[in-house]
């Protein structure tokens, strides 16, 4: 059997206890070895407060997983790359389209997976290869949860390059890029509460082929989440529900298997490392992007923690 890969998780914040440090654990082709936070740790492994103390004690180091905020990240994969060891990037993979094409550049033979955890949903899959061969006339995204309890306390999401609602968005535009071939933003009205510098909410419509979607993204939703996505065709209505994990064609819910999108994510880093390989895909933050360049911007009522 081959040696499990040696990795590092550098930031150890909601999304890493949650959902990280679950998946290596369950996953005998890692071995966790290290943790780097500049505020938290990780029992039974050694730790770090930033990828230079890594780097400079010479700890023996297969791969990196980064979930630090996308401010910031470039320097700390780049660094990782340059150190030799493979990379695999929390969603969104950088806080500018360039900078994460730079680390394409500078992989050299190492794997660089940016991950995108929606994707992995028990209904995604099933949903793309029903779409085979349909013609999508029209579709309604609606993405709305409650930025306090996803993200307590964590004024970043609404600073610079923090993305605001599009953090949590592009993950419906992750799933959308994998289902649907053709996707651009046609236009998008963007509400910044006082005082913040990134989108507490988005109104964007999104063009493939002739048909329009339009997508509803809101930070402010103080009930129950809502993570649709629904979709007419010209052989009926596809909707996919709680992130993907849902699936009904014509309102009949479709038989799914129990996937679990981070245990996906980390076999399919494996895999990459196995073969040599990267995975980056950059639609989903294009069609960010894309909405920041050309989105009609309102301000709406001050935001606090």
């Amino acid at each position: 059997m081959n040696a499990p890969i040696r990795l590092a998780l550098i930031g150890i914040g909601k999304i890493a206890r949650d959902q990280h440090l679950p998946a290596i654990g369950a996953d005998p082709a890692f071995e966790l070895v290290a943790a780097v936070s500049r505020n938290a740790s990780v029992e039974g492994v050694a730790n770090f407060p930033d990828i230079a103390a890594l780097i400079a004690s010479g700890l023996a180091v297969d791969a990196v997983s980064i979930c630090t905020p996308p401010v910031g990240r470039h320097r700390i994969a780049a660094a990782a790359l340059a150190a030799g060891w493979h990379v695999m990037l929390e969603k969104p993979p950088g806080a500018t389209l360039a900078e994460v094409r730079a680390l394409q550049a500078g992989a050299g033979g190492r794997s660089l997976f940016a991950s995108w955890h929606s994707r992995a949903a028990a209904g995604v899959a099933p949903a793309r290869a029903w779409l085979a061969g349909r013609q999508v006339r029209s579709g309604r995204i609606v993405w709305r949860e409650d930025l306090r309890k996803w993200h307590p306390g964590q004024a970043w999401i609404l600073g610079p390059g923090g993305l605001g609602v599009f953090d949590p968005g592009i993950n419906a535009l992750s799933i959308l890029t994998e289902l649907l071939t053709s996707l651009r933003v046609d236009r998008a009205r963007l509400s910044f509460p006082v005082g913040r510098d990134s989108p507490i909410a988005a109104e964007v419509m999104l063009a493939t082929g002739e048909a329009m979607l339009e997508a509803d993204f809101d930070f402010r939703e103080t009930g129950a989440e809502t993570w649709r996505i629904e979709l007419d065709t010209d052989a009926g209505r596809l909707v996919l529900e709680d992130g993907g994990a849902r699936c009904s064609i014509d309102g009949e819910a479709q038989p799914l298997s129990a996937a679990a999108e981070y245990p996906a994510l980390y076999r399919h880093f494996a895999g990459l490392v196995a073969a040599g390989a990267s995975d980056v895909d950059l639609r989903p933050l294009e069609l960010v992007a894309d909405a920041f360049m050309i989105g009609e911007r309102r301000e709406t009522a001050a935001f606090d923690f």
